[in-house]
This record gives structure tokens, sequence and C-alpha cells, in this order.
């Protein structure tokens, strides 16, 4: 058995990229130790290993599970992704202004551009501009609005019944 199918789990290598526009080839993401190093993804609290996932379960991007099914074991392929399938489109209306001391307040922090910090509904959005009164915040991901590119080699898959 080489092809998944639904409820079987797949084993996949992959490095994430920025498609176009002016960060084109920046590595997002990947499960190499050796392109996060080269590329400047590494982080020493990540364990870089290959990905595991039930097929069919929503567990990755949908253009990802959609590739797998019909990839071989050891085979590779490039998969783009549209903005809509994976972080969405940017929206203005998701970056807000608010008081800078009703933020700093909340908080117990100052108010400093690219500081993380979290609404009241307990979503989590960057500081992007302080002036002496407001705070700009952005709540959208870091990569909505962006196509990406997974470069992707299936190394194995396990059937729901335990068989490679």
């Amino acid at each position: 058995m080489t092809m998944a199918e639904p409820g079987d789990t797949a084993v996949v290598h992959y490095v994430g990229r920025i498609a176009a526009g002016d960060e084109e080839g920046a590595v997002v993401d990947t499960s190499d130790v050796d392109v996060a190093l080269e590329s400047g993804v590494y982080r020493a609290h990540r364990d870089f290993k290959p990905l595991s996932f039930e097929v069919g379960a929503g567990e990755v991007l949908p253009p990802i599970d959609e590739a797998v099914r019909t990839m071989d074991a050891g085979e590779e392929r490039t998969v783009t992704v549209a903005p809509d399938e994976a972080f969405g489109e940017r929206d203005d209306e998701r970056v807000v202004e608010v008081p800078r001391g009703e933020l700093e307040s909340r908080s117990g922090r100052d108010a400093r551009p690219w500081r993380i910090v979290q609404s009241e509904t307990g979503e989590m959005g960057w500081i992007t501009d302080v002036s002496e009164d407001t705070v700009t915040v952005d709540f959208n991901h870091d990569l909505a609005g962006a196509p990406l590119e997974f470069e992707l080699r299936l190394l194995e898959v396990h059937g729901s019944d335990g068989e490679t």
C-alpha cells in the first residue's frame, strides 16, 4: 500500500515558502532541520521531524491533504496553496486602533511595535504602530493574503489497520 486514503496516516517532509510578492521564496515553515537552519526559521524549542497526520481529518491545509492522496510513498511534489485555503486574505477591519492607556493598563506592559497582545476575546495580534494616545494592533495572521508553496515528500503511509 502506498497511496493514502482517508483514515490512513501520512508521513511527510515539507518545506513551506511564500509563493509570490516581495518575500517570494522565503521559508515560512519546514520539517527539515537543515532547511530551518539555512533559512533562519530554526527554533531550538521545536522538534524538526517528519509531519504525521491523518488523511481526511482536516489536520493539514486541504491542498496538502488532497496531494498526498494521489502520491506514492517516496514521491515528491510541489503544491501551491491560495490564501483562502491557508490563512485567509488580509482584512483591513482586523487592524484596529485602541487607546494606549487602556491597552497598557490591561496588559501591564508598555506598548511597543511588534509586541504581541491579546484582545478581550482572546485573539492574538501584534502592535504595528504606537502614538502618544493610540496603539494600532493587527489581528490578521502574519501569512494572511500570502499564497504559499509547499514542497512535499511522502515518506510513508500507514493504513488505518496499521499496515505500511
